[in-house]
């Protein structure tokens, strides 16, 4: 659920951050409210859903991420990143980090619960182990990751029902949720080839990257909706939450985190998000379980921790 900085090599917005200044507050609150946050935008994008159709919440969404970092920029009196090349890595970047993912997520939401697309989310360091054998050299498959590769895809039948024929799935929906959270990870691959040597701040590129993906759906939200005949507050205010919350301020809390306890601890918020989303959806709105939901999360949850797992060196 992630805009993901443009020097990323990890699962989740994280980037190096070496430029973020130390925070004051204690890296275990932040990370706290970082878990929250994302767990808590799968509920605000149903929400908005109800009111707007899935491109206007997500350019929304965006927008509203964008304004945050733009703050940010004119605080810490830092510019856009400059040249043509970069601007077109970022717009790269953009479409696959935020502008694809974001709309997939908002489509899937339309007849799926919050509660199975923030599941869905946690299958990114899942794809994202299985595409980095093909695409990245320097990630080699040990037995351990490739067991959780195979054990994170059976969490996600499980979680499907396949043994009852995925009966009762909303098979298009969930489809669109997993595409989403594939996306991710071609993105982090595709940035890490492109954009890792920057010079460039990751809040100046993240800054270009969001402003980007805002163009993107500014251009294409007009093709195929027409403006609400009627501005629904609550659906609004869960949108202007999502992003400037869940796009804007998650970026920079992500900063520090990294910065502070590194790429693989910052990245264990993947494993907390779908919790609070269920746990969101359920208490907030009435969403239901069945048994094989929880486990198979649980299950997903255990083959994305074993896939993060480095070899270990003599």
């Amino acid at each position: 659920m992630s805009s993901v900085t443009a020097t990323t090599t990890a699962p989740g917005p994280a980037g190096t951050a070496q430029d973020s200044p130390r925070p004051r507050l204690d890296w275990r609150l932040r990370f706290g409210a970082l878990s929250l946050i994302w767990g808590f935008s799968f509920l605000l994008i149903k929400v908005g859903t109800q009111g707007y159709a899935p491109f206007q919440v997500t350019l929304g969404r965006l927008a509203f991420g964008t304004a945050v970092l733009a703050v940010a920029m004119a605080v810490r009196r830092e510019r856009l990143p400059r040249g043509a090349r970069t601007w077109g890595h970022l717009a790269v970047a953009g479409f696959l980090l935020n502008a694809l993912p974001f709309s997939l997520f908002a489509f899937a939401e339309l007849t799926i619960p919050s509660t199975l697309a923030g599941i869905c989310n946690a299958t990114s360091p899942l794809w994202g182990m299985a595409l980095s054998l093909v695409a990245l050299s320097e990630d080699r498959p040990t037995r351990v990751r490739v067991a959780g590769l195979g054990l994170g895809f059976l969490g996600v039948l499980t979680v499907l029902g396949a043994w009852q024929g995925f009966q009762g799935v909303d098979a298009r929906g969930t489809a669109l949720a997993l595409l989403a959270s594939l996306s991710y990870p071609v993105g982090w691959i595709y940035v890490r080839r492109t954009l890792a040597g920057s010079t460039h701040s990751n809040l100046s590129l993240t800054g270009g990257q969001l402003l980007l993906a805002t163009v993107q759906l500014a251009v294409v939200t007009p093709l195929f909706t027409s403006l609400p005949t009627s501005f629904a507050v609550g659906p609004l205010l869960a949108i202007a939450a999502l992003g400037t919350l869940g796009t804007g301020l998650a970026v920079l809390i992500q900063y520090g985190l990294v910065a502070e306890v590194g790429p693989t601890t910052g990245q264990m918020v993947t494993y907390f998000v779908p919790v609070i989303a269920a746990a969101a959806g359920i208490a907030l709105l009435g969403e239901t379980l069945t048994w094989s939901t929880p486990v198979g999360a649980a299950i997903v949850l255990a083959g994305a921790s074993l896939t993060q797992t480095k070899p270990k060196h003599p």
